[in-house]
């Protein structure tokens, strides 16, 4: 099943406690920190564009691009909502980030929420970075995370399960992980029951999500194949230095 197919209609629900404004607010402050004059970003695996909201809302140009017509789907659902200044600084689009070609330069190109960890071959990656490097303006920068290596192998993913509930559905959602050890990739079944709550009616989606682990070498090779460099690596949310308990790390690249 393609990935976030049907996944999709229920994203936010499973995202719910995500606090999507706070991590607005941290990445406003990265942009801030090695961009301050950033006024276009690109977001690249956008979903359904909660994080581009935010930073509209904060007075940044955003086109959100995502590969799941869905999820675009639901970006574009969110826009009545909005005030008329954050949609006309809002773009949603459909688009492979290994091939998007837009013919136009931003200051800060984002990929957040392990976009890059599903890009599962040392080509794909490279691939994402070169659409990076083409979407840069001179001195622009590109703010991305994945799972990080040395925490992946060192914690090592285990089965999950989750309850999630609002007025119209109730989920449980149980995440199995089998190990690619030597791909450096985790292939993360999901099944999802999904009870309509008005109907009664019972619905099991699921979808296989391969994640990739990355290497802070591996990173900067292919990183300046694409001719970025890479200035910073940080855990996410936290800025500590990255280790072997940490799962999120996000990275600062200039082209």
């Amino acid at each position: 099943m393609t990935t976030f197919a049907s996944y999709a209609s229920y994203y936010d629900l499973l995202y719910r406690d995500k606090d999507y404004a706070a991590e607005a607010a941290f990445i406003r402050g990265v942009i801030q920190n090695f961009s301050p004059r950033a006024a276009r970003v690109l977001d690249l695996g956008c979903g359904t564009g909660t994080h581009a909201r935010h930073l509209a809302a904060s007075g940044l140009s955003v086109c959100g691009v995502d590969g799941s017509s869905a999820m675009v789907e639901c970006a574009l659902s969110s826009h009545a909502a909005l005030t008329s200044d954050s949609q006309q600084r809002l773009t949603f689009l459909q688009g492979d980030i290994r091939d998007l070609r837009l013919g136009e330069r931003f200051d800060c190109v984002l990929s957040l929420f392990h976009v890059m960890s599903y890009m599962t071959s040392n080509a794909d990656v490279q691939r994402a970075f070169q659409t990076v490097r083409q979407h840069l303006a001179p001195g622009g920068i590109c703010v991305f995370d994945c799972w990080y290596g040395p925490a992946v192998l060192h914690l090592r993913p285990s089965v999950r399960a989750k309850e999630f509930e609002n007025e119209k559905f109730s989920l449980l959602r149980v995440a199995e992980p089998t190990m690619r050890p030597n791909e450096n990739v985790v292939e993360v079944n999901y099944t999802l029951w999904i009870k309509n709550r008005p109907t009664g009616t019972l619905e099991i989606v699921r979808e296989a999500h391969r994640m990739r682990y990355l290497f802070r070498p591996e990173i900067d090779s292919l990183a300046e194949q694409a001719g970025l460099q890479i200035l910073e690596a940080r855990e996410w949310m936290t800025e500590r230095e990255p280790g072997l308990d940490t799962w999120g790390v996000y990275f600062v690249a200039q082209g």
